[in-house]
C-alpha cells in the first residue's frame, strides 16, 4: 500500500471538518476525491501533503509515519503537490523550471519533448517566463509538465479545472486522459467534473468531513451521484 490514512480528524474554528478518515491509496492508481462544496476534500489533501496538521490520526506514506514530517521532507520521498492556483516565478523561465523538477541536467530538446506531452507549443514557452503574462490554463499545463518530470511516488492535484476557461478545461481533460497512463506511480485527484472522474480507476465520495463511499467509476458516478441528480429533477424519486 502506497499511502495509508488513520482515523484523520480536523477541526477548524469549533466546526470538524474531518471526521475519522480511513483511507487507503494502493501503488499506481489514478483516484479521483469528490463531493459537494465544503465536504473535506482540499483539507484532505493538504493533511497528505503536510500543509496542514491533523489532531489526531496518522498518515502513512511508503510504509514510513509521516504524519509530523514537514512538506519539503514529504517531497523527498517522493510527494508533489499541484495547486489550484500554480506558482508564478518572476525572472524564471519554464526551461528554468523544468530543470528543477527533473532534479537533473535535461537539455532544451528533452524539456520541448515533455512541453509536447501537455499540448503546448514547445518553442513558443520554453524561454518564456513563469509569470502573469500565462494564461490560467498555460500554467495549469506547464505545471503538469512539471510533474511528468519529477515522476513522484505520489501526486496530488487539487481541483485542477478551476479558474479556466472551457477550451483550456477540454484541452487539460483531454491532457489528463493521456497521462493517467503514461504518469508512473499513483495520482490522486480533487475533482467535480465527470470527464475526469470518468478516467479514475477508483473515486472516492465525500460528504460532511467523512467518507460516503469508495468504488470504482461506474459504482460512485453512475450508482451515486448521477442517480442522485436524476431524483433531484425527477420529483416522483
Amino acid at each position: 500500500m502506497l499511502l495509508e490514512l488513520k482515523d484523520i480528524c480536523f477541526t477548524r474554528d469549533n466546526r470538524k471538518i474531518l471526521d475519522h478518515i480511513n483511507l487507503d491509496i494502493d501503488i499506481e492508481k489514478f483516484v479521483a476525491i469528490t463531493g459537494p462544496n465544503g465536504s473535506g476534500k482540499s483539507t484532505l489533501v493538504k493533511i497528505i501533503m503536510g500543509i496542514e496538521k491533523p489532531d489526531s490520526g496518522r498518515v502513512i506514506f511508503d510504509g514510513k509515519d509521516i504524519t509530523d514530517m514537514p512538506i519539503n521532507e514529504r517531497a523527498k520521498l517522493g510527494m508533489s503537490f499541484a495547486f489550484q492556483q500554480p506558482v508564478k516565478f518572476k525572472g524564471i523561465t519554464v526551461y528554468d523550471l523544468l530543470k528543477i523538477a527533473a532534479k537533473k541536467e535535461i537539455n532544451k530538446a528533452q524539456a520541448c519533448e515533455v512541453l509536447s506531452k501537455v499540448g503546448l507549443c514547445a518553442k513558443e514557452y520554453v524561454d518564456r517566463e513563469v509569470n502573469g503574462s500565462l494564461s490560467g490554463g498555460e500554467l495549469k499545463r506547464i505545471e503538469i509538465a512539471t510533474v511528468v518530470l519529477r515522476g513522484s511516488k505520489l501526486t496530488i492535484f487539487d481541483e485542477p479545472e478551476a479558474g479556466i476557461d472551457l477550451w483550456s478545461f477540454n484541452n487539460l481533460i483531454e491532457i489528463f486522459e493521456k497521462l493517467s497512463e503514461e504518469i508512473k506511480g499513483s495520482t490522486i485527484i480533487i475533482s467535480h467534473q465527470e470527464r475526469i472522474l470518468k478516467i479514475a480507476d477508483e473515486i472516492v465520495l465525500m460528504k460532511a468531513g467523512k467518507i460516503e463511499k469508495v468504488g470504482t467509476s461506474s459504482e460512485i458516478l453512475e450508482k451515486e451521484i448521477l442517480n442522485k441528480e436524476c431524483c433531484k429533477l425527477n420529483k416522483n424519486c
